[in-house]
């Protein structure tokens, strides 16, 4: 299987990180931790957002939590392996299928922590394009240097955008990446009124940044709207059972989610000191996330 080829090559990658390049961060001082949580994520804007969330509310329910960012395929692994103990990052039933079918039962599936995801490819809200199907004719191609800015290879949506490019047989060729160099790379061309295709997802701070939109997808490669689940490990809750709690109890929408990703991008503090802003701004969502 697809998912098998990937994990695969990641795995190694995966133990090397988890054994040697883990970090442990702690929370505020306390008379005596009640354990150390540890949480995988990729690193895409909406997963470190989500993610450093979860840090803080757990670390106020008197939890260590160690953070460990790993690519999308050995993230899902190092929790069915209990290596890891939750994630806040599964895009599905589309984006992360293939891990999905061959995990799911080596894990706990808490349900989605956010609703109203999309997946596709994106252009400047000037652009002439309008269809993926536009992509098709060489001109069009030319006019965003026959190729899409992707992401980081073994994320879904780079899979689902590999299956566009042949489904729509288009003149352009799809680059890996990561979610750093394709930001980078569409301002860049919206600042030099360029014509560029992204892949893209929705939530994500460059909708707030820039006037964007989406290309119709008319075969529906790209299918419908998404979910970002909370996965945990088998053994989670009996282990940790108010953990396993704060984890299942979190959900928050596409706004919430928006603005910790711009103040992340707009450079206020680090990640982890703007998710203790917006929880401590946000207190009766987080008491009812700690079940208070």
């Amino acid at each position: 299987m697809l998912v098998t080829k990937i994990l695969g090559r990641y795995i190694s990658a995966a133990a090397f990180t988890l054994a040697a390049s883990t970090a442990l961060v702690s929370g505020p001082a306390q008379a005596e931790s009640k354990g150390t949580v540890h949480l995988a994520y990729v690193e895409w804007s909406s997963e470190v957002a989500s993610t450093n969330v979860m840090r803080v509310l757990l670390e106020k329910a008197g939890y260590d939590v160690k953070m460990t960012s790993l690519a999308a395929a050995a993230m899902w692994q190092s929790v069915a392996t209990g290596d890891a103990d939750a994630l806040l990052a599964a895009w599905l039933p589309t984006t992360h299928q293939d891990y999905y079918e061959e995990l799911g039962d080596q894990i706990d599936d808490l349900g989605p922590n956010l609703d109203g995801t999309k997946l596709g490819l994106v252009v400047p809200a000037s652009s002439d394009l309008s269809s993926i199907e536009d992509l098709a004719d060489a001109d069009n191609a030319e006019k965003v240097n026959k190729e899409i800015i992707g992401i980081d290879p073994g994320a879904g949506l780079q899979r689902l955008a590999a299956d566009a490019v042949e489904e729509y047989d288009l003149k352009v060729t799809l680059r890996d990446g990561t979610d750093a160099t394709m930001t980078a790379a569409l301002g860049n061309a919206i600042d030099n009124d360029e014509d560029i295709v992204v892949t893209a997802w929705t939530p994500h701070w460059k909708f707030a940044r820039w006037d964007l939109k989406y290309l119709d997808d008319p075969k529906e490669v790209f299918g419908g709207a998404e979910q970002i689940h909370t996965i945990a490990r088998k053994g989670l809750k009996e282990d940790m059972p108010e953990a396993y709690a704060i984890l299942d109890r979190f959900e928050w929408t596409p706004d919430d989610m928006g603005e910790v990703m711009l103040m992340n991008e707009q450079g206020d503090g680090d990640p982890y000191e703007n998710a203790k802003k917006w929880v401590e701004s946000n207190p009766e969502k987080a008491d009812a996330w700690l079940g208070k």
